[in-house]
């Protein structure tokens, strides 16, 4: 990844933002030193520290925390139109958060390579997804398949649900 992208000075202070969310957090004692805003037409509408120990929640990461924000305050469940800043590359369960929120951007400083040195390795999580069930350390079981399946079958049957 390049970073001689030709971003704004808007852009740059919207990453500027996230940074200075990480660098509180460092004094605020909530978790990690991770930030990341949301912004939709100019304006962040969404913001998040870290705050998995404060929380006692491992999802509480940064880009998770400020999408949680941006789609209450947007009153949405997606956040199409809008950018996503954050200090760092997203862990792949942020990753994953910031594909279901459908934004148009991404933009990160830090890589995963600077995480890992201060302690944040994801690189086992990222070896873990591409195997099969069966060859992941996590010990995991599947049953009662057809009963699960047939909420599905009811889900594709209702007329008002609404898709995502």
């Amino acid at each position: 990844m390049k970073e001689d992208l030709k971003l704004s000075p808007e852009q740059h202070s919207f990453m500027a933002e996230a940074i200075e969310l990480a660098r509180k957090n460092l004094k605020s004692f909530n978790g990690g030193p991770f930030g990341a805003v949301v912004v939709k037409d100019g304006v962040i509408v969404g913001k998040g520290s870290n705050c998995v120990t404060s929380n006692n929640d491992p999802t509480a990461h940064a880009e998770v925390v400020a999408i949680r924000d941006a789609c209450k305050n947007l009153n949405t469940f997606q956040l199409d139109g809008c950018e996503i800043y954050s200090s760092c590359e997203p862990c792949p369960m942020c990753l994953g958060a910031i594909y279901w929120a459908r934004p148009s951007k991404l933009f990160f400083a830090a890589g995963r390579e600077d995480a890992a040195k201060a302690g944040f390795d994801d690189s086992y999580i990222y070896n873990q997804i591409p195997l099969s069930v069966e060859q992941r350390d996590l010990p995991t079981s599947q049953f009662m398949t057809a009963e699960a399946k047939s909420v599905f079958d009811s889900w594709v049957e209702l007329e008002q649900k609404i898709p995502y």
